[in-house]
């Protein structure tokens, strides 16, 4: 597997990111261990979580199993999200984010975290109070890249802005939803990210399993069970687009998984893909994606199947009129 540089960094990462949202959950601690071989093994050496993963669970799982090399890996989390009924523990406070990662790294086994993310915008709190938070961890050895999920370009920009205004550790990440049926990051956050030099580790490549092809019949799973991701992934054109994707992918002798993954890795802006799986049958076409030559005609008949976003200032007249 091949490495790419994460950010302004100077850190190696694989050019896929394995997410631990399964692990003590859809996938018990034994399966996470399997899973977790099946990456080591494919070349992976980074791993995102998160502190309200499986209540915690994951988090745990993921520090035994890497414990014993830890300085082999690149390892991320975020907070944000409740995690008690106390009215503070949530959101991004430096109160709530401090001891959050307090709590992270007690699970995860390690004496800091390479990357944190901050996993929502907090409108409650300020964002130079946000940043603030994120200045002192870094200072005091805790944290190492300070990072943002779920945050617009504005945000971004404007954390950036009063980071640089004080001198502070710099926003190196971001990890925003991208795929065939979710493409709004290429309006302004990919643009952004790559403007200001920053990685991005984009999660749900693959739709939450909408573009395996699985769910255009009568299957169950997530995707029709979990409000969610049927609120996400359940308008009637992202099935239609899922419909004539996979369609493409059979003729074209292509894995859809791997394709979907492969698709949203070839963005210039992008580093590395967040995979997950609930088993290592599943994760196997997750890894293969690294094996697909996505070349930009490719990608291009591809993107044609799905909705191109609006451009920032809604003058999509001159998108047609670029195209002829």
């Amino acid at each position: 597997m091949k490495t790419k540089l994460l950010g302004r960094t100077g850190v190696s990462v694989s050019e896929l990111c394995f997410g631990t949202m399964s692990f003590g959950g859809d996938a018990d601690e034994a399966t996470a261990a399997a899973m977790y071989k099946a990456c080591r093994d494919a070349g992976i050496n980074f791993f995102d979580s998160a502190n309200e993963y499986n209540k915690g669970r994951a988090e745990e799982i993921l520090g035994r199993l890497a414990k014993d090399h830890r300085d082999d890996l690149v390892i991320t989390t975020k907070c944000f999200n409740p995690i008690s009924a106390d009215i503070n523990a949530r959101g991004a406070s430096r109160r709530h984010v401090t001891r959050a990662v307090e709590a992270s790294l007690k699970r995860l086994q390690t004496d800091r975290i390479d990357v944190l993310f901050l996993h929502r915008f907090d409108p409650l709190t300020p964002i130079d109070e946000m940043m603030r938070a994120l200045e002192d961890l870094v200072r005091s050895g805790k944290v190492i890249y300070p990072a943002v999920s779920n945050w617009s370009a504005w945000q971004t920009q404007r954390a950036i802005d009063v980071q640089e205004q004080h001198g502070w550790a710099r926003l190196q990440v971001t990890q925003p939803m991208y795929n065939l049926v979710k493409r709004q990051a290429e309006v302004e956050i990919l643009p952004m990210a790559l403007a200001n030099g920053i990685g991005v580790i984009p999660y749900s490549p693959a739709a939450a399993g909408l573009l395996s092809g699985k769910y255009l019949g009568e299957a169950t799973g997530r995707l029709k069970t979990n409000k969610m991701y049927e609120a996400r992934y359940g308008d009637d054109w992202m099935f239609d687009v899922a419909e004539k994707y996979v369609a493409f992918c059979r003729q074209s002798g292509l894995n859809p998984v791997s394709t979907a993954i492969a698709w949203v890795a070839a963005h210039p802006a992008v580093t590395a893909p967040i995979i997950g799986a609930r088993n290592v049958d599943q994760l196997k076409a997750s890894l293969a994606a690294v094996d697909v030559d996505m070349r930009p005609e490719l990608r291009a008949a591809i993107a044609e199947l799905s909705r191109t976003p609006a451009p920032a200032t809604d003058r999509s007249e001159e998108l047609r009129v670029a195209r002829g």
